[in-house]
């Protein structure tokens, strides 16, 4: 018996009374034929639900675990073929499918134990046997390779254990070979085999920085992607300790903390996703408890007196990841839920801690941002009023146990969680600014003599007026008060944060005609900004502050001109934005964005406009100074000034203020960057490339649709191999596959065929990862487009992936239209469809010669296509059309018949008298091919 390959599903006879499963069966390897594993595997999960017979079960999952394998998903390719297995303990082909499985999923013995009994059932087959050779070199090298690690692995930890080796290279060597060693699931295995994490628990107990960071960094290697390892690696060396080393003074190896257990989550909550099943299968103790004990030791670390600024920040960051749902289309928000009943009051005291002075907790610039972008994601994780109304009551209750009885420093400390809550989940921070005596409080401190208190209202009070929806007096009495604090105050830091009416000057928008303020005084405003700004004697945190006002008052063209031309204002502006105070990041974006116009506009209809002019409606107007030669201008200026490196930095921080929100004010940008042809290399230059791809995989929709379409722009005008070298030019497919979808506009989709048309003429592996993104149905489809661009563009992308197998056997598979596509596109009048549609046909029939006897059945038309092409005055189409020409005379004689007893051969004749021309070659070649066959005799001269 022959076996089929590992993705090739099989036939079986019909049974009686099972019609309507065997046609699904039919069905569904009709589409594995053809590629469509997705298609296949419903097919054939359509037939499991209906009444099969055992027998026709175990066909179909053995057929649904060669869809698995094919989608490379291997877990469940072991599952499908073990089902089939359980039914017929003897099915080959199963066993050979589920070895496959666990050969790529690492578990190497099992998949030999499942060889050995194909080759006991089949010893003749030499598919099983030259299997069971393979793996079975890939074992005895793992063991080699173990063997030989052993000794290094005990030599390693003696070097570094030996207090004698203090601080010298050789222990900075074993270090590094250590975690080198651990990146490898081999040498990660042999480490924690070998006693590893005990030994390394004593490196961290040693408390030298040098060890602690190569110890953290061995157990990133030992925990990654291993459910198993991880639990054990916690009980070793305790959930708590773990924990703990976040909150030490050294920014490195908190930092280094921070990585490890974001990889234990990750491992977790893989493990609770699959059931308990580690990476070799084992059965452990259930991930979600170990989970929730993670989580609950840093939830007691915000609240930690002792513990540094920078490891509350990392436990914030690590909870804003692990913590809410990654998709809202998950039911299960459970683990959201237990964290605000165990640890609302703890992450709302983080927010309302100051920074200065000091407090009994140590907290950074970015505590406060990192706690309401937690709290945000929290309440944006919750699925009904319920929920969200026993939220409310927490932070309620938690603000006037401050407020209520605690004098002057408790009312202090609610507000300023107040402040917190309004820049997260403002609608709790609405709620709270209406609970009694709080806004009146604000009011009042906002007058205080001692600046601390002053500080914390004035705050308040700004992020009420950007948010606060039902607490109307604030613009009747916060406009006035912020201008007497902005007249009088004889404090810096208070002045330039009474900027908050920045904000509500900047009401109307981007609308001309609404001006909150006189005539001059947005101009005024936006230079005093910009004179704080470029003053390196405030701090940072302060000047954050002059970059919010800005981020308001560029709406105004004027403004954004007089911005753009201040060199030192846009050079502080960069620089702050590198700085760690993070919470910039969203208003430096929001103030390129404005400088940019890369916010959404849509020019009103014209009819509308006079419409609501005869109703007396207010009709929004554009400044002048709004129109695209200024855009332009501006653009021009903020990329000569270094807008893309500082934005490059910008999206490569860790901190969590990069929300997605901001993620897609940095993309609008980038867009705008990137539109005119002339600036991309400037962008490509400088790294914007890079900066992108990030952008385009990760944030809102919109966002990433944006970064995408920058993405396609540079892949389009550049050579992509530099934009993107190395492993990155891979990343970009997806992206630009996602601007193929209906929802994308026809621009985007016509400069994302464009840059998959210039990656997929790159190299084969380029081109399979455009395949295995599902992209070529995407492509065929607008290959029927009526707007003649995209359809261009689709054919052109169609014609370089023909050069791979896959795309071949689709054009060679019965029963489909695609090659008649090809050839009525080549005898079309846009002469560069022609070209593309041509060039597709010269390479299919080139590496598929069985193509060329289907052309003549696909169209009768086909002769005058050909003919056509040959005699067109572009020589790139004639050239095409000779090539596949050439190609039928060589494939058949049959076909060199019919071509040489139609016109063809005089025009082939004349051709071949040419200059010597890729073209005369070609039609030399086809009536050499003809006189061989003796369909034409040469001539007196021998041509």
């Amino acid at each position: 018996m022959t076996v089929s390959g590992p993705g090739t599903p099989e036939p079986r006879p019909a049974t009686p009374g099972a019609s309507s499963v065997e046609q699904l069966r039919k069905e569904g390897n009709e589409l594995f034929k053809c590629g469509d594993y997705g298609g296949a595997l419903a097919a054939y999960t359509q037939a499991l639900g209906l009444d099969a017979t055992p027998q026709d079960q175990a066909v179909l999952h053995r057929n649904r675990a060669a869809c698995h394998l094919k989608l490379e998903d291997y877990d469940k390719a072991e599952t499908e073929a073990s089902k089939a297995i359980e039914k017929d303990g003897g099915d080959v082909k199963a066993l050979y499918r589920r070895s496959q499985a666990l050969e790529k999923l690492g578990r190497l013995d099992q998949a030999v134990l499942d060889l050995q009994r194909c080759v006991s059932l089949e010893p003749k087959n030499k598919v099983f046997q030259e299997a069971l050779r393979n793996i079975g070199g890939q074992i005895q090298e793992k063991v080699r390779y173990m063997s030989s690690t052993d000794a290094k692995v005990e030599q390693m930890f003696q070097i570094l254990l030996d207090p004698e080796e203090k601080g010298t290279e050789k222990k900075q060597k074993a270090s590094q070979n250590l975690v080198v060693l651990a990146r490898e699931d081999a040498g990660a295995e042999k480490i924690f085999r070998s006693n590893g994490v005990q030994l390394l628990q004593r490196l961290l107990d040693m408390g030298e920085t040098d060890l602690m960071l190569a110890a953290l960094r061995t157990l990133v290697g030992i925990c990654s992607e291993h459910q198993s390892r991880t639990v054990a690696t916690l009980s070793i060396l305790g959930t708590r300790r773990v924990v703990s080393i976040l909150g030490v003074e050294s920014q490195a190896v908190s930092l280094a903390a921070c990585h490890l257990l974001q990889v234990m989550f990750d491992a977790l909550k893989e493990g609770v996703k699959k059931g308990f099943r580690g990476k070799e299968g084992a059965i452990i103790v259930d991930p979600a408890r170990e989970l929730k004990v993670l989580i609950s030791n840093l939830l007691d670390l915000l609240t930690e007196v002792g513990v540094s600024g920078q490891g509350r920040d990392n436990a914030l960051t690590l909870l804003i990841k692990a913590v809410p749902r990654k998709s809202l289309k998950d039911p299960n928000n459970s683990l959201t839920l237990w964290v605000i009943d165990q640890g609302l009051k703890k992450i709302l005291e983080v927010g309302g801690s100051l920074q200065d002075p000091p407090g009994e907790l140590a907290v950074t610039a970015n505590s406060r941002m990192s706690a309401s972008i937690l709290l945000s994601k929290l309440f944006d994780d919750l699925k009904c009023d319920a929920e969200r109304e026993n939220f409310h009551r927490l932070c309620e209750n938690y603000i006037k146990s401050w407020f209520e009885g605690q004098g002057l420093a408790g009312k202090l400390r609610a507000i300023q969680t107040v402040s917190c809550l309004l820049q997260g989940p403002c609608d709790a921070g609405n709620r709270a600014l209406e609970l009694s005596g709080v806004m009146e409080s604000v009011i009042a401190l906002c007058a205080s003599e001692q600046e601390e208190e002053q500080l914390v209202a004035v705050e308040a009070l700004i992020h009420a007026a950007g948010k606060a929806k039902r607490a109307s007096f604030i613009t009747a009495n916060g406009v006035s008060l912020l201008k007497d604090l902005y007249k009088c105050s004889e404090k810096d830091s208070i002045r330039i944060r009474a900027l908050g009416l920045c904000k509500l000057g900047s009401a109307g928008g981007t609308d001309f005609s609404m001006k909150q303020f006189a005539e001059g005084s947005t101009l005024k405003l936006a230079k005093q900004c910009r004179k704080w700004l470029c003053n390196d004697q405030i701090d940072a945190g302060t000047r954050r502050w002059a970059v919010e006002g800005l981020a308001y008052l560029t709406f105004d063209a004027d403004v954004k001109e007089e911005f753009v031309e201040d060199a030192a204002a846009l050079k502080a502006l960069f620089q702050l934005s590198r700085l760690e105070e993070r919470s910039v990041l969203f208003a430096v974006a929001s103030a390129l964005v404005n400088c940019t116009n890369s916010y959404d506009y849509e020019e009103p209809d014209p009819k509308m406009v006079e419409l609501a002019k005869y109703a007396k409606q207010h009709v929004p107007e554009q400044h002048p100074k709004d129109k695209p030669s200024f855009v332009r201008a501006r653009v021009k200026k903020l990329l000569a000034a270094g807008v893309v490196s500082a934005m490059v930095c910008m999206v490569k921080t860790e901190s969590p203020v990069l929300t997605s929100s901001c993620r897609e004010l940095l993309s609008r940008v980038f867009l705008a960057l990137v539109e005119e042809v002339e600036d991309r290399g400037t962008v490509v230059a400088q790294g914007g490339g890079r900066a992108l791809i990030p952008l385009a995989l990760e944030g809102t929709d919109v966002g990433q649709t944006k970064a995408a379409q920058a993405l396609a722009k540079l892949t389009i005008t550049s050579n992509p191999e530099m934009t993107f070298p190395g492993e990155r030019i891979y990343e970009v497919v997806r992206p630009l596959v996602s601007l193929l979808h209906l929802n994308c506009s026809g621009l985007q989709n016509f400069e994302a065929l464009m840059a998959l048309t210039n990656l997929a003429g790159i190299s084969e592996r380029l081109r399979q990862k455009i395949l295995k993104e599902k992209a070529v149905p995407m492509i065929e489809g607008y290959m029927f487009e009526e707007h003649e661009m995209i359809r261009r563009a689709a054919t052109e992308c169609m014609c370089n992936l023909a050069m791979s197998k896959e795309v071949q056997d689709l054009f060679e598979a019965q029963g489909n239209d695609r090659l008649k596509l090809l050839v009525l596109y080549s005898g079309e009048d846009d002469e560069l469809l022609q070209r593309a549609a041509a060039g597709g046909l010269a390479m299919l029939t080139s590496m598929r010669p069985t193509l060329c006897s289907r052309i003549p059945q696909v169209t009768t038309h086909w002769l005058e296509i050909l003919q056509a092409l040959l005699l067109s005055s572009n020589q790139e189409l004639q050239h095409r059309g000779a090539v596949v020409v050439l190609n039928m005379v060589e494939a058949s004689r049959e076909i060199a018949s019919t071509l040489m007893e139609s016109e063809m051969m005089e025009i082939l004749s004349v051709l071949a008298k040419g200059d010597h021309s890729p073209v005369t070659r070609a039609a030399a070649a086809c009536l050499d091919k003809a006189v061989e066959y003796g369909l034409i005799q040469p001539n007196q001269d021998g041509e």
